[in-house]
């Protein structure tokens, strides 16, 4: 006889909603016993029941567990975990730390929170954050389905959420401003300008306290929580409103074929080193969920930079980031995610490099989950302890992107005219082959940019030669040292034409060489229309307009904004760039191909003092080929153009030396090349298209 099966009190971990009541489940390994808070208000000082979890009748294993009857989908809760504060032994309980569930899916409590609170000795209750029970299963999708955009059809736009429309000229009601709701009216501005998926910096839950005194954690990565949106990302102020409103979000970009991204910090939590608050994990079971030093276990490793280090490849803490991305594919209906400092999710339980790619338990088996197949796995392949892994993630896990930072660097210093950075500028355009060895992968899981969130924005790139942090009041110590910027002559604004225009011209050669390789573009929020953040580097502490996107340099930088826009347009519209494989390098009469040249046709100049590269595009079943002429000297030079039939002739698409309103010229429009020659001016991008004659 078959009996209908119980459902286990310990799947799933955190709140399940029943018709009878919610259950509760939390996994504790080393906790002696635990108290569950029940509130009837967000932000009650003190909870209006408690109720204490017997070790005998509410334990399983290592599961702690109780259903409570009558309870339904917006209660109130939160954890008090009592167990052995032996830091030498790695446990760090304190039971006057009031603790949010790991696997709850809501918070509140974020208008009484005080981290410092959570930090000292003593009961935080009355300033702590809580957990919220969430019935996901009652909202409408309107049949939204994953969109599956290959990455050959993909532009990726970098941008933070509050950020793009928080500023007051945005056009957005006030009470919308950077939050879900105000991303979702400026989805045609996306639309417009040709991006197909938005990369969005943590939407996580996080601590927006972890900064400096006085400022405000504005990037958001300082995650507490790994399932909860981020409550002042919503103007839906009700308990489950930043849940409804997120996936409102993800439900209108949808509509218009625009995916979402989003960047996920699985390396690192809000509760810093040994000096910072208890808000869940430590209180928890700290020895489970961090690593710690081999010597002394009161230490926390910190490859992250950010004080701790999050045991990514621990069974349970790789159940829990699974769990994570299960629940905002299935749930949430995101397209993908950018694993920040993923270098760390290599390392195994103790912090040590894992060698072995079949050791590698964690990535193995996010990219074999069937749940998670066909969603877009990116890494940021270093970590801040000096692992770094770009390429070797596409050689270990199958299915994962990388952001290809040698594109970035490589790029920023040909541009500014570097000596013996040609060959490896080559590279970059053929798709990264000297970094990405397996022929069979696809070339455009490279993720090539050259400006993102951490580092200059594109005008400050051309603008500065240093950095400029001290707004972050860190003596200007913060950021990095390396980023290959110029400033063209002057340091920061000015107002010399010239300097403006060559200025505007090195953004044009940045954004030119970034569309016309072989790869996933990624621009930053704002690069489009020149925006500047007055040489800071470093903005996540900055939750003011040095940061958010001001809509007024669209008005202002619009030939700019037409520029890439048309760009864009134009190279998705080319088989060329939506190409799968490697081009073959040399004449080819069957497949697409790439043949480099210098000044004189096929004679490319290899050398240290070079400064300057051509080469042809050209996809013969398509019947597209282009001319490309990159001049990063301050010299102009004539330049040798392939000879063409007599039906054929060459037109001009870009000359970034050309004022901004005639860089970019469509094909039906563009001039016409009769010589068999062309000048290229000195720090100019040049792209020529064949087009029968008329």
């Amino acid at each position: 006889m078959i009996r209908n099966r119980i459902p286990s009190p310990t799947h799933p971990l955190g709140a399940t909603v029943s018709p009878d009541g919610v259950n509760f489940c939390i996994f504790s390994k080393h906790a002696t016993s635990i108290e569950l808070l029940l509130f009837d208000e967000p932000n009650a000082p003190q909870p209006s029941k408690t109720i204490k979890l017997d070790r005998k009748t509410n334990r399983i294993h290592y599961y702690w567990h109780i259903f409570v009857p009558g309870l339904k989908a917006g209660q109130v809760y939160a954890y008090r975990v009592h167990g052995p504060y032996e830091p030498q032994n790695g446990h760090r309980f304190d039971p006057s730390k009031v603790l949010l569930d790991p696997y709850g899916k809501a918070i509140v409590g974020s208008s009484i929170y005080n981290r410092d609170a959570a930090a000292r000795p003593g009961d935080n209750c009355a300033q702590a954050l809580r957990s919220v029970v969430v019935d996901n299963s009652t909202y409408n999708w309107e049949g939204d389905q994953p969109l599956n955009t290959p990455y050959s059809e993909t532009i990726i736009y970098e941008m933070h959420v509050g950020g793009f429309t928080r500023h007051p000229n945005s056009g957005t009601p006030e009470e919308k401003r950077g939050t879900f709701a105000g991303l979702i009216e400026k989805i045609p501005y996306l639309k417009s300008l040709g991006i197909t998926a938005v990369e969005l910096l943590p939407v996580h839950y996080f601590d927006p306290e972890d900064c400096p005194p006085g400022l405000t954690n504005y990037w958001g990565y300082s995650t507490i929580n790994f399932f909860t949106p981020h409550r002042s990302y919503s103007s839906d102020k009700s308990p489950l409103g930043p849940i409804n409103e997120f996936r409102d979000m993800v439900k209108a970009l949808h509509r218009e074929g625009i995916e979402v991204i989003l960047d996920v910090v699985f390396n690192h939590t809000a509760e810093g080193d040994d000096r910072g608050p208890t808000l869940s994990f430590r209180g928890i079971d700290n020895a489970t969920y961090y690593i710690l030093e081999d010597k002394d276990l009161s230490g926390y490793t910190n490859y992250s930079g950010c004080g701790n280090t999050f045991r990514g490849n621990h069974p349970i803490v790789a159940r829990l980031i699974l769990e994570s991305l299960h629940y905002w594919v299935s749930e949430m209906h995101v397209d993908g995610f950018r694993f920040d400092l993923a270098s760390i999710l290599t390392r195994d339980t103790s912090g040590h490099p894992i060698k072995d790619r079949q050791a590698l338990d964690l990535l193995w088996v996010i990219e074999s989950d069937p749940i998670l197949a066909g969603t877009k796995l990116i890494a940021e392949a270093w970590d801040a302890a000096g692992l770094y892994d770009v390429g070797r993630f596409v050689e270990l896990a199958d299915w994962f992107a990388e952001w290809n930072g040698p594109f970035r660097d490589d790029v920023r210093r040909f541009v500014r005219a570097e000596p013996g950075i040609v060959g490896k500028l080559a590279a970059r355009i053929l798709g990264s082959p000297d970094i990405y060895h397996r022929t069979e992968i696809d070339i455009n899981r490279s993720i090539n940019f050259v400006t993102c969130h951490d580092g200059f924005s594109l005008a400050d790139l051309v603008s500065y030669n240093q950095k400029h942090n001290e707004a972050n009041r860190e003596n200007n110590r913060d950021g990095s040292n390396d980023n290959f910027s110029w400033n063209c002559g002057v340091e920061g604004e000015t107002e010399n034409p010239q300097i403006r225009a060559l200025r505007l011209q090195q953004i044009k050669n940045f954004l030119t060489i970034l569309f016309i390789s072989q790869g996933t573009p990624m621009i930053l929020m704002g690069d489009e229309v020149a925006r500047t953040r007055k040489g800071n580097n470093n903005v996540y502490c900055q939750d003011n307009e040095l940061s958010w996107f001001d809509w007024d340099d669209v008005e202002r930088q619009f030939d700019l904004w037409c520029f890439l826009r048309k760009i864009i347009h134009f190279t998705q519209g080319l088989q060329l760039f939506r190409q799968e494989e490697r081009l073959v390098v040399g004449s080819s009469h069957n497949h697409p191909h790439i043949t480099w040249h210098g000044a004189i046709l096929g004679k490319p100049d290899w050398s240290t003092e070079s400064r300057q590269l051509a080469f042809s595009l050209s996809h013969p079943e398509a019947n597209e080929y282009l001319h490309v002429i990159l001049n990063a000297h301050w010299e102009g030079l004539d330049f040798e153009l392939p000879p063409l039939n007599h039906d054929k002739c060459w037109h001009r698409i870009i000359d970034t030396a050309l004022p901004l309103s005639k860089s970019f010229c469509e094909l039906d429009a563009a001039d016409p090349i009769s010589d068999n020659k062309y000048y290229v001016h000195g720090r100019a991008s040049v792209v020529l298209m064949v087009k029968p004659r008329s």
